[in-house]
């Protein structure tokens, strides 16, 4: 339940358009809902801006699809991370407005009431072409939250003139997620040309030396160019919801709030 919806039920008890009872039987599952293998927290869109969210990864086909049920009972929007090709068609199946996403490995279905947007737009840039699923979880996972997303692919520094040729698209942006293998260095280039908060994401991509994503990461911990942020190998999801906290943080500052 989103502070939008818990407003309405209130301003409708207020209002006497509904009974308590009926009110307590709407909050029936607030603020947790406990089922044999998983405790949901319906409250997290009231304590933190946004929903709980579904890790796919090492659940059951079953076991998604009774928490994305729930969660779309609720709260009316779901959105999985790390879904598989057969958890994606089961939820596909179930719900036909879902937009499953194969490359991001994410199925999102939009909820009645779209999360408020606000702070500005978030830029997610990715090094390479094999960076693109991660880079594609960022994005999906940053649009689902509310924020307006774009997207520059393929611009890593084998060839910097791509990136430099689209700095009036980097100094738009609101925040940058950069995600980068190999080497990791697309980060570092970017926090040095924009003051906007850029959170650098490594990726498993590359060869032996890459050391599946490590090499990348130390990279980008040991930047040069001041108060770049740093997520996990592969989380493009961590991403995004650090760019939400940041961009909520700003809308909120603009309300004076």
């Amino acid at each position: 339940m989103n502070p939008d919806q818990l407003e309405r039920l209130l301003r409708e008890v207020a209002g006497g358009r509904l009974d308590v009872g009926q009110a307590l039987d709407r909050l029936r599952h607030f603020p947790t809902e406990a089922m044999e293998f998983a405790q949901l927290d319906h409250h997290r869109p009231l304590r933190q801006g946004q929903p709980e969210v579904i890790f796919a990864a090492g659940k059951t086909v079953e076991q998604v699809l009774a928490i994305a049920a729930r969660l779309a009972a609720v709260g009316g929007g779901v959105l999985a991370t790390r879904v598989t090709p057969e958890q994606g068609a089961a939820l596909a199946a179930a719900f036909p407005a879902l937009e499953w996403n194969a490359q991001a490995r994410t199925a999102w279905l939009r909820g009645p009431d779209a999360p408020p947007a606000g702070g500005g737009r978030v830029l997610v840039v990715s090094a390479g072409t094999s960076d693109l699923p991660v880079a594609e979880e960022a994005a999906v996972t940053a649009t689902a939250m509310g924020h307006p997303v774009d997207r520059l692919a393929d611009v890593g520094v084998a060839g910097i003139h791509r990136l430099l040729s689209a700095a009036d698209r980097l100094h738009e942006a609101a925040v940058l997620i950069v995600c980068a293998g190999m080497e990791g260095a697309l980060p570092s280039v970017v926090g040095g040309l924009v003051a906007r908060p850029v959170i650098a994401v490594p990726t498993s991509v590359g060869y032996g030396a890459s050391f599946g994503g490590v090499a990348a990461l130390l990279a980008m911990l040991n930047s040069c160019a001041a108060g770049i942020t740093v997520v996990n190998i592969d989380n493009g999801f961590g991403a995004a919801m650090a760019a939400h906290r940041i961009l909520g943080r700003a809308a909120r500052a603009g309300e004076g709030t």
